[in-house]
């Protein structure tokens, strides 16, 4: 029996955990897919924004059944943030204490998110390996220990997880696309979706094909195509690929994967938001990307359904930030061997924050604080006659009689320094070090037009690119 094509309204709940899962499917119609048709499951669309609202459920509500979580006990987890939001969410509904250890390559949308529902939230290193002391899931695992009434989730060796995706992803999806699925693609995080969902699919008999999307950089590639881990690295997608196989994937329900590197899977998060309105996670771009490999590899049309994991809000300072992804390397920039190639945030684009001369002291330091930089070119009718730093305002602070209210609203030009530093476009990276030496940022100029700044995080960062 089909479904409607009318949208169905449910009535008013009494909790929003009573909203997670039954979430919509999409078709893609304006990305080329070859000859196939591709349906995206909108994960994004649960209350905390991603798919890990449903394993959170299952896995507490299981730890309660089971009386390892007792009243007032203390939820540990370690996760990539989005595992950490939704066990924030439902824990808070049941009225627990809820400690979270997250890499420090997360995204700060998702730490700010978590510490203002109330988490705990203890920051590590991502760049050292499974067994490691300061690794997310070591130490997330001793800290449950040390704490009384602790139950440390373990979302990757946790039955519950899978089993989630089981009960409901997969049957969700089953339903949605009556039956008709030719193949299936998801990544692997804690490894519950593409385990719970292929084994949904096949007790129904389906012959879909389950195809793990994964980052260049992840082990876990390599392990299923060849049996051996893929070539270690690093890269900035979030909540997918590990250097580990968790304990809830089930490999043997893998048929093949595709390693997508970060640019690939950023470029498709983007296009996906440019051409059909969908604002998805980084994770996301892979898993889509993945898809979209394997739909223009057929020769005859396919049904494929992919997921949209979580809502692209949480990656705003960096996969939808151009300044962001040039810092990293990810966009397609061309090098011309001077100092063009440092400036990643350019006057011209309005990439840069600037303040007037006649703006006054308070409104300089506002807009430093609130972009996060310690110095302004002061720009008049389109010229640079000046910058501003965060001296310079303390020089003001420290040397009138004035209120200090009166001494806010100084004009910039009483404070600002006219003896700039400036170098041309054109010239080398060599001319950055005596302006270094002196303590002072770099103005660029492209003959009297201003370019950009450059500072000696940006020399570092552009060197450790481009070893």
């Amino acid at each position: 029996m089909s479904m409607s094509d009318a949208p169905v309204l449910s009535r008013p709940v009494k909790s929003l955990l009573d909203l997670i899962g039954k979430t919509p499917m999409i078709e893609v119609t304006r990305i080329d897919a070859g000859p196939c048709r591709l349906f995206l499951k909108l994960e994004s669309q649960n209350p905390g924004g991603s798919i890990k609202d449903r394993i959170a459920l299952t896995m507490i509500e299981a730890a309660e059944k089971q009386g390892w979580l007792k009243p007032g006990g203390t939820i540990v987890e370690a996760t990539a943030g989005n595992t950490g939001l939704a066990l924030t969410l439902v824990g808070k509904q049941k009225g627990y204490k809820v400690l979270l250890v997250i890499p420090d390559k997360m995204s700060k949308e998702k730490i700010q998110h978590l510490r203002a529902m109330g988490a705990d939230v203890r920051l590590t290193r991502s760049d050292v390996p499974h067994g490691h002391p300061e690794y997310y899931t070591d130490m997330a695992e001793r800290l449950a220990q040390q704490i009384p009434g602790g139950y440390f989730v373990n979302q990757f060796a946790n039955d519950a997880n899978a089993e989630a995706h089981f009960q409901t992803t997969g049957p969700e999806i089953w339903e949605q696309m009556e039956g008709d699925v030719d193949a299936f693609v998801a990544g692997i995080g804690s490894g519950g979706t593409i385990t719970g969902i292929a084994r949904y699919l096949k007790s129904q008999g389906s012959k879909a094909e389950i195809i793990l999307a994964d980052p260049v950089g992840s082990a876990l590639a390599g392990l299923v195509n060849e049996g051996v881990p893929g070539p270690d690295g690093s890269y900035t997608v979030e909540g997918i690929g590990q250097n580990f196989m968790p304990e809830t994937t089930d490999p043997s329900l893998i048929d093949r994967a595709y390693s997508i590197p970060d640019a690939e899977a950023i470029a498709t998060v983007r296009e996906l938001l440019l051409k059909e309105g969908i604002l998805a996670g980084s994770s996301s771009g892979t898993l889509i990307a993945t898809a979209l490999r394997w739909c223009r590899e057929q020769t005859e049309p396919k049904r494929v359904v992919t997921l949209v994991c979580d809502t692209g809000a949480k990656y705003l300072s960096k996969v939808y930030n151009d300044a962001w992804l040039a810092d990293q390397g990810l966009s397609q920039r061309e090098l011309h061997g001077d100092l063009s190639d440092l400036i990643t945030r350019k006057y011209a684009n309005g990439d840069v924050v600037v303040i007037g001369p006649d703006d006054t002291l308070d409104t300089a330091f506002k807009r430093m604080k609130g972009d996060g930089v310690s110095q302004l070119p002061v720009i008049q009718d389109g010229r640079l006659v000046g910058i501003l730093d965060e001296s310079d305002i303390v020089h003001i602070m420290n040397t009138d009689d004035i209120t200090r209210k009166d001494r806010f609203a100084k004009p910039v030009s009483s404070a600002m320094t006219r003896d700039l530093d400036t170098l041309q476009v054109k010239e080398t990276l060599d001319a950055l070090i005596p302006i270094f030496d002196r303590d002072r940022v770099a103005i660029v100029l492209d003959g009297e037009t201003f370019v950009g700044l450059i500072t000696r995080t940006d020399l570092i960062n552009h060197l450790s690119l481009n070893r």
